[in-house]
């Protein structure tokens, strides 16, 4: 299995991220292609090399045209007095409406999804009336389709994050002046170990905070084969730090791991259908590794579904929120569980039809379990005229030569 840690001495931001993928050997021109998938335009950018206290690390820079210039999404002051307001409803549909990979706006959705809760607690509005500021900028959805992007190309399946320093101060934001850390990057947080007071200035960026919140875990790094390491840079110049991000990417040790996950579960018989796809939505969004639902009978025996939600730790309290908003139940059981998962790695393999991605599992005996992607089938499939099915076999053919 392909995992990754988020090594973030010097805290985190979302341009730190994708740097430090680019760092690891990616492709710029490969992310250009991906970005031009997306339909914003009046951007362009490139990678930098810098250098902090010794260590070579990649610049990731988004250029706007002054008049096009609002806000960086990184909550720092001095970035001009105008911002591109963008909601959540409109960020979801430009990514739905995009050619992204099918992986990297299931990705972005999930960043963003995290950044509506967090900012519809803050602000006492519900999620889908978000209005992102500084967030809502193009740069910020840079900074979060190309962090998607590197994961997906990448095939990482697991992330952790180490300890965040918070910083300490005042900043400027679209709605004035507040503390360090913000109200919302403060939110996106919750269960995260940080440390408080660590740095004079903002170090965690809404941006950063958000990726972290929906993609990775807190913890030490995996017990891995290191493969490859990558450190994006930062904008300011630190006294006590070098203002980096490392990444180290590797494959795990091991054939079997576990995961300490929550369960949680609610009966429900009286929701109309038609909203089941808009919850299961929601709840991706706010980072649930998975949703499922059961057809079942209930009390005077009307039929039912039972919600089934799994998630880490500190997702728990936010999906079970989503729960009680979204759907009729009025309790939620919380189900510790942990989940023994085997090695396993995504690879893109050659067909007669075109480039399948497809996810093979190394079961404990040496069984190779192999799922073709089915997005990328389905594509195949469509364009040459092929049954889907015979698309699929190829791909397993291929994987397993």
């Amino acid at each position: 299995m392909k995992v990754a840690h988020l090594d973030a001495f010097s805290g985190i931001a979302g341009d730190m991220v994708v740097g430090a993928l680019l760092d690891t050997g990616l492709s710029l021109a490969d992310l250009e292609n991906e970005l031009r998938r997306i339909r914003v335009e009046g951007f362009r950018v490139r990678l930098e090399s810098r250098e902090r206290s010794g260590i070579r690390a990649s610049k990731f820079v988004v250029e706007i045209p002054e008049e096009k210039h609002h806000s960086t999404g990184h909550g720092h002051s001095g970035h001009g007095e105008h911002h591109e307001h963008r909601s959540f409803r409109d960020i979801r549909a430009l990514i739905r409406d995009s050619d992204l990979q099918p992986k990297v706006a299931e990705l972005a959705l999930q960043i963003f999804g995290r950044l509506a809760e967090a900012e519809g607690t803050v602000h006492g509005v519900d999620p889908e009336d978000v209005t992102f500021h500084e967030v809502g900028a193009i740069d910020a959805i840079v900074d979060i389709v190309g962090t998607s992007w590197g994961i997906a190309t990448l095939g990482i399946e697991q992330l952790t994050v180490s300890p965040l320093p918070l910083g300490q101060g005042l900043t400027r934001s679209q709605h004035g002046t507040i503390p360090v850390p913000g109200p919302a990057t403060l939110e996106l947080l919750r269960g995260f170990p940080v440390r408080a007071g660590d740095g004079d200035c903002e170090l965690v960026t809404p941006t950063g905070a958000a990726i972290v919140a929906a993609l990775a875990r807190p913890g030490a790094p995996p017990q891995m084969t290191v493969e490859r390491i990558g450190y994006g840079a930062g904008d300011r110049d630190l006294a006590d730090r070098p203002n980096l991000l490392r990444v180290v990417i590797g494959t795990a040790s091991g054939t079997v791991g576990s995961d300490s996950l929550f369960l949680l579960e609610a009966n429900v018989d009286d929701l109309n259908p038609e909203f089941y796809e808009h919850v299961m939505e929601r709840l991706f969004a706010a980072g649930a590794r998975d949703v499922f639902l059961t057809s079942t009978h209930m009390k005077k025996n009307r039929p039912g579904v039972l919600v089934s939600v799994l998630a880490d730790p500190a997702r728990r309290d936010a999906l079970a929120t989503i729960l009680f908003a979204e759907t009729s139940t009025l309790g939620v059981r919380v189900i510790p569980c942990e989940r023994l998962r085997v090695e396993r790695e995504i690879r893109e393999v050659d067909t007669r039809f075109g480039r399948v991605r497809v996810k093979i599992g190394f079961d404990p005996d040496g069984t190779r379990n192999v799922a073709p992607e089915y997005e990328d089938c389905r594509r195949i499939a469509l364009a040459t005229g092929t049954a889907l099915k015979v698309v699929y076999q190829e791909a397993i053919r291929a994987a397993l030569e």
